[in-house]
């Protein structure tokens, strides 16, 4: 142990300069400051264990007092007296920290996230991490995961529930749940606390996309997208909507290179769909009519329907909703993913055909009696046949002034 000199003080310490070698200045019993010449101020404590002098970090001056160095070279001697090593006990601290970080909530969820979002919509992902980020990180996400109870986890929907975005709350308690899963089949947690809060949550009744489903409106939306004064491509995109009744995030990616406009087929890859499965659109004349025109004008773009500010990225999440409030359809009444529910209402109440083609040219999961999901091709005859005739009905509410 160094020779005790005399106690330092709080003056001291401010007062000592950096030299060109580090200097150190005792304050007894094993502790002393270390003067760097760079200037840091550094607590050690020096000491013998098993016959071998070791010495110990306390961490920089002021950041730790002169009171507290004190005070941790006494838990250390205190530790020594006792027969244990100091350093060895600030090991499996160190430890226990790293490893709490690892086990926590954020960290888990982030590893969850990163092996399952490639499977997901790019939309999907980036806003199901979005949430994480925004209302559950920020209060659980250094907590480790295994010790999250219920009450802890219903705290933080409600913070998210008290300012109105109840959906949110519903959709993140879902997460949570999903995570939690995660964690039991990996081995760090051993049940799902989400689960216990079905019910702990106002219900949250979803509010279903606009759509117009009455023949006679729909003639006047059509005839009213015939008319739009706005953009080409935007009103290329709004004609071809309800003819292929994609979802709107499908037919704004759409790319040319998916198109066989003289085999008459758009063949969406699984990437590209919700389901996560190709998916092919039988095009009727009129839709073939449509995309040869626009191709005239973007057919050097990898999309159908670039934006107008980079060829490089097709159209706004907003940009045909917006055509159609300009359009005077307000959102509560037409929307594009309206499309979707205009033509199956249409297709089945009016027209007759059978909903499970109707289903599966949504790119619905439909399943044939013995359990197994139809694929791309299935009923692919009636398909044609019943997007054509779609495509002539559609004609006939136009006329029909």
């Amino acid at each position: 142990m160094p020779k005790r000199i005399a106690s330092l003080t709080d003056l001291q310490i401010s007062r000592a300069k950096p030299q060109e070698k580090q200097k150190a200045l005792f304050d007894g019993g094993g502790l002393f400051l270390l003067v760097t010449p760079a200037g840091g101020k550094l607590w050690r404590f020096k000491y013998r264990f098993s016959g071998k002098e070791k010495i110990l970090a306390f961490g920089a001056y002021p950041e730790i007092s002169l009171g507290e160095a004190r005070q941790r070279r006494e838990e250390a001697r205190k530790h020594l007296a006792n027969g244990v090593d100091p350093g060895e006990i600030k090991k499996s601290l160190q430890a226990a920290t790293v490893a709490r970080l690892e086990e926590g909530f954020e960290v888990i969820a982030r590893e969850w996230h990163g092996k399952f979002a490639s499977s997901w919509s790019t939309s999907h992902a980036a806003t199901t991490l979005r949430r994480l980020e925004a209302d559950v990180f920020p209060v659980i996400g250094d907590h480790p995961l295994a010790d999250i109870k219920a009450p802890e986890l219903l705290a933080m929907l409600r913070r998210v529930e008290a300012r109105g975005a109840l959906e949110t709350a519903h959709r993140i308690r879902t997460i949570c749940g999903q995570v939690f899963r995660y964690a039991i089949a990996t081995g760090r947690a051993d049940r799902d606390p989400a689960a216990d809060l079905k019910g702990a949550l106002p219900p949250y009744k979803p509010r279903h996309l606009s759509a117009i489903t009455d023949p006679a409106k729909v003639g006047d939306l059509l005839r009213a997208i015939d008319g739009y004064q706005g953009s080409f491509v935007v009103k290329s995109a709004l004609q071809l909507a309800p003819l292929v009744f994609v979802r709107p995030g499908e037919l704004r990616q759409a790319q040319w290179a998916e198109l066989d406009l003289d085999r008459a087929e758009w063949n969406i890859p699984a990437e590209r769909m919700k389901i996560k499965k190709a998916h092919g659109v039988p095009l009727s004349g009129q839709a073939v009519a449509i995309l040869r025109e626009l191709k005239a004008l973007t057919g050097r773009s990898r999309y159908l329907f670039p934006s107008a500010r980079s060829n490089a990225r097709p159209l706004s999440d907003n940009a045909l909703n917006a055509a159609l409030r300009r359009m005077g359809f307000e959102k509560d009444e037409m929307t594009t993913h309206g499309f979707r529910a205009l033509a199956r209402t249409i297709l089945d109440e009016v027209l007759g055909f059978r909903p499970e083609i109707i289903e599966h040219q949504l790119a619905h999961v439909v399943k044939d009696p013995l359990g197994r999901a139809y694929n791309r091709t299935t009923h692919l005859g009636e398909r044609k046949r019943m997007m054509q005739d779609w495509a002539d009905y559609l004609d006939g509410l136009k006329a029909q002034k």
